[in-house]
């Protein structure tokens, strides 16, 4: 049986080594981020992602400030400088993408429907990773490469303030992207037995 999504879905890996060697201008890439996330599924089509597209210098700024906030939490300077090494290699990326779930609209759903109230939280966090993911084979399928990291909450109030971002849109993850430098390595996976179940 063929499938192609599955091919794509192994050429789609963590890339750390990205570049700004981009083909696509910077409109067609806001057009194919944009797509995948409102085409990506959502419980009750409550389309409670958002994101931030941060190109050249905002997109610069990003990591800056990231670096200085972790400043105070590593504990000695030679971590610091590690820590400030890994983070320009996500700088030397094309751009991020900065995606956050509108706790407003998580909100008034559990005010909606409070017989699924307990729920809402936990559907925009699977809302949360369709979207990524959608955008992350996206990408892949145009030969771009991409990481996922999870700054927040501590870079929270300084990209709020930088960006202008609303009091009820909650930061849930970076996603750098660019040009793949270098290869991903080889991906272990667990036994099949261990992972599923089959009955007919």
């Amino acid at each position: 049986m063929e499938n192609q999504f599955t091919a794509l879905q192994q050429q789609r890996r963590t890339i750390y080594a990205l570049g700004k060697d981009v083909k696509p201008t910077n409109a067609e890439l806001v057009t194919l981020i944009e797509d995948a996330i409102k085409n990506a599924p959502s419980a009750f089509n409550n389309q409670t992602t958002r994101a931030v597209i941060l190109f050249n210098q905002y997109h610069d700024q990003l990591w800056d400030m990231t670096a200085d906030r972790l400043k105070s939490e590593v504990p000695t300077e030679a971590a610091y400088q590690k820590t400030v090494e890994k983070l320009n290699g996500f700088k030397a990326a094309y751009g991020t993408i900065l995606y956050f779930t509108d706790t407003d609209v998580v909100k008034q759903n559990e005010a909606d429907f409070p017989l699924y109230a307990a729920n809402f939280a936990d559907w925009a966090e699977q809302a949360q990773g369709n979207a990524q993911y959608s955008v992350w084979m996206s990408l892949a399928e145009n030969k771009l490469g991409a990481n996922l990291q999870h700054y927040n909450p501590l870079i929270d109030a300084k990209v709020a303030a930088a960006f202008d971002i609303p009091a009820n849109w909650k930061l849930r993850a970076q996603m750098p992207f660019g040009s793949i430098e270098a290869g991903a390595g080889d991906k272990d996976f667990m036994a099949d037995a261990d992972r599923f179940k089959i009955f007919e």
